[in-house]
């Protein structure tokens, strides 16, 4: 590999990354195929890439020579370009992929409780209605979850996207826990909780 290619290499971003890892399993895909992976997989526990980032990276893996894609032959009513990995893009994927220096940690960006921290600007009959409708969703994934870990199930190469779907599984069931706890605790604030904030001035919550 050249250094230029070394260099391409270290700059890749994760979808790049997620999306060479989705190519890493049998067969060959089509950038819609990838897609619908992607929806059934990652996007329970990191997240789904839009089709327009699939593309845009499956042309960025091209270039650096990690992926290969071929259109269907005339024995196809609509001709359709499929993906598969190269055998320079599994050996970079293998590295980056051991490569426990650039995991990092997890980021949580939950925006339920962005609203709930500015709670003391909403009325509480509706911050506990967010939570009930958060709840309901939560349960909807956590049933596409499960019905992931199902197809995955008994399917040796789909062995570590199972170990995932199960940790996801356990995930939402843990935010299930966590909202129901975040009812309770709204349920117990008062009247008066909160506000103060809803008038002007007053110091920040804040040590020091």
């Amino acid at each position: 590999m050249t250094s230029s290619h070394m260099s391409k290499k270290q700059d890749l971003p994760p979808t790049a990354w997620a999306v060479l890892g989705l190519l890493s399993f049998p067969g060959e895909r089509t950038g819609y195929e990838l897609k619908k992976w992607a929806d059934s997989s990652l996007r329970f526990f990191y997240w789904s890439p839009a089709i327009s980032q699939i593309y845009a990276e499956l042309r960025r893996l091209e270039e650096l020579g990690y992926a290969s894609s071929a259109r269907s032959g005339p024995e196809e009513a609509r001709a359709k370009r499929r993906y598969a990995i190269t055998a320079a893009g599994r050996e970079a994927l293998s590295g980056w992929a051991a490569d426990t220096t650039e995991a990092g940690p997890p980021v949580l960006k939950h925006g339920l409780l962005l609203r709930v921290w500015l709670g003391h600007l909403a009325e509480p009959a509706r911050l506990r209605a967010m939570v009930c409708e958060h709840l309901e969703r939560t349960r909807e994934e956590l049933a596409a979850v499960r019905d992931a870990a199902q197809e995955a199930a008994g399917v040796p190469e789909w062995a570590f996207p199972a170990l995932a779907l199960r940790w996801s599984e356990r995930q939402h069931l843990a935010e299930l826990e966590l909202g129901e706890a975040l009812l309770a605790d709204l349920a117990d604030l008062s009247p008066q909780d909160g506000a103060a904030g809803r008038q002007a001035g007053g110091d920040a919550p804040t040590p020091g």
